[in-house]
This record gives C-alpha cells, sequence and structure tokens, in this order.
C-alpha cells in the first residue's frame, strides 16, 4: 500500500509541475476543515448505523478550474446497539489518506471530484484499505462548500458510505 501511495504521490507531483498555473483569484491553492458525516451503505449498514468525521484538505491549481487535492481526517463508525450488546465495541476508527482532482464546471461555484487513497484502521490488527471516492459539491463565496460523495474502503470486503462534507476555505 505505501508504494501504491508513493507512485500517486510521484504522479500527482509530475502532473501538478506540467500544468501552468493561472492567476484567477478562484484558481488559488487553498485548506479547507470540515466536518464529514455519513451513512452506511451496503454491508456496512448491518453493522453500523451512523458515521462521523472531520478532514482538512489542500486545493492546489493544476489548470483553469482544475485541482490537485490531498485530504488527510479521521472517521469513527458507530456501531449498532444489537451488536453493542453482543460485545462489540460502540465506535470504529479510521485515518482516510486521499489524493484526487477536483474540477469546477463553470470555473467556480459547482464541481465533481475524484480522490483514491488509502483508510487506516486505528483498531489493533485492523489493516488497511484501498479508498475512493467520486462526488460533487458547490463551493460559496465566502469560503464555504459543501460536497457529498459515495466512499468506499475495500480490504477484505467493502464498507462504503454516503458522505456529506460541509467545510470553510481560507
Amino acid at each position: 500500500m505505501k508504494k501504491i501511495l508513493l507512485a500517486l504521490f510521484v504522479l500527482a507531483a509530475a502532473a501538478c509541475s506540467s500544468f501552468a498555473q493561472t492567476t484567477k483569484s478562484s484558481d488559488v491553492a487553498k485548506f479547507s476543515i470540515g466536518v464529514d458525516p455519513g451513512l452506511p451503505v451496503g454491508n456496512a449498514s448491518n453493522a453500523y448505523n451512523f458515521a462521523i468525521g472531520g478532514s482538512l484538505k489542500y486545493d492546489m491549481p493544476i489548470g483553469s478550474g482544475t485541482f490537485f487535492n490531498l485530504s488527510a481526517g479521521y472517521t469513527a463508525f458507530l456501531t449498532k446497539d444489537a451488536l453493542k450488546q453482543l460485545g462489540a465495541k460502540s465506535s470504529y476508527g479510521f485515518v482516510p489518506l486521499k489524493a484526487g482532482l477536483k474540477y469546477y464546471f463553470n470555473g467556480q461555484g459547482f464541481y465533481g471530484e475524484a480522490q483514491l487513497g488509502a483508510a487506516i484502521s486505528t483498531e489493533s490488527g485492523g489493516g488497511t484499505a484501498f479508498a475512493y471516492a467520486p462526488g460533487i459539491g458547490y463551493t460559496a463565496d465566502g469560503g464555504f462548500d459543501i460536497g457529498v460523495r459515495y466512499e468506499g474502503w475495500s480490504h477484505n470486503g467493502t464498507i462504503g458510505q454516503i458522505a456529506l462534507r460541509i467545510a470553510y476555505g481560507f
């Protein structure tokens, strides 16, 4: 998994250096911090009833309306009561680390985004999963951003969620 992440980083760095940066005010590098609530889907909905997390994202322009981004955060999947009564923990934590591309359809406002990376379990022996997350969103004037995405983590099965991201960019 480390080799895959290193290869993604090298590829992204090479791609970023090959694009000319624009000087439009909407095409400037920026950080954002957000809260990420989610609803487990698929098999994950059998064990978990909700997911909650936070994230930090960095967007770097690589072309007009196109950004390369890196994100890191923490997500906790909250276990259903029936499983807690059988001895399961109340929540299971993960640290998702992703890189991707964001494209503003009209140069600003509405965008599409796709990210790949890894979700590292904070549980002993939990392992690392391959993460993928396509989504859409809207960035408003003033730095507020809201987006929705499907996020899947594949490792001996898939943990999936429909997640919302409410963020502030600076």
